[in-house]
């Protein structure tokens, strides 16, 4: 996958120069559930997405009902205001365009890094301070699109020549600790903690 080969080559890239990298793997709560259709179709028509594609999803997104089960008892229908399908060919890529200013608005330059597929977020950067300011970017940019990040599924994690040297803890900026660990899980892959990139 193009997106394992990217970070592959990031990593593997700081490191040669002597570098320890660091990342950060956030898991957004719900993430799915959450998408603002009216901000998503803003940002399609920014995209210059077809108006009849615009129409076609509008239908698809907008006319969706849903009921509560519990055992044999059904409620009443209600509309479904907020998010993507699951489980949609679509909705993996309507979700990174719901996204797609992130990185935009965390102004990376060429030592910090968001990798950013789906709902699955991987910040790369190889200093531990400039990590913590660029998590607090990404917080404030998802603050405003309404998403919330899962703080005991996200962590951190260093890999490079001082990967076993103890750091601070990382804090957000509502006062949540992301743990450092040995291994992060992105993309189903298993990204371990150690001294070489052959970690990933």
């Amino acid at each position: 996958m193009q997106y394992l080969v990217f970070v592959r080559t990031i990593v593997e890239s700081f490191v040669r120069k002597g570098s320890t990298v660091n990342l950060c793997a956030i898991d957004l709560s719900k993430a799915f559930d959450k998408v603002n259709l009216h901000a998503l179709f803003i940002k399609l028509m920014k995209r210059h997405v077809p108006v009849q594609l615009l129409g076609l999803l509008e239908n698809m997104l907008f006319d969706c009902y849903s009921c509560v089960k519990w055992e044999n008892i059904y409620s009443d229908f209600f509309t479904v205001m907020f998010g993507v399908r699951h489980g949609s060919v679509l909705a993996p890529f309507l979700f990174a365009v719901f996204l797609d200013e992130l990185s935009d608005t965390c102004n990376l330059d060429r030592n910090r890094f968001i990798v950013v597929y789906s709902d699955d977020i991987l910040l790369i950067c190889p200093s531990v301070v400039n990590l913590e300011n660029l998590i607090h970017l990404c917080k404030r940019e998802l603050n405003w699109l309404h998403m919330t990040i899962n703080y005991k599924k996200s962590c951190c994690l260093r890999i490079g020549p001082r990967y076993d040297v103890l750091c601070a803890n990382i804090t957000s900026l509502n006062g949540h600790v992301l743990p450092w660990t040995n291994v992060i899980r992105y993309l189903g892959i298993l990204l371990l903690s150690q001294e070489h990139s052959s970690a990933l």
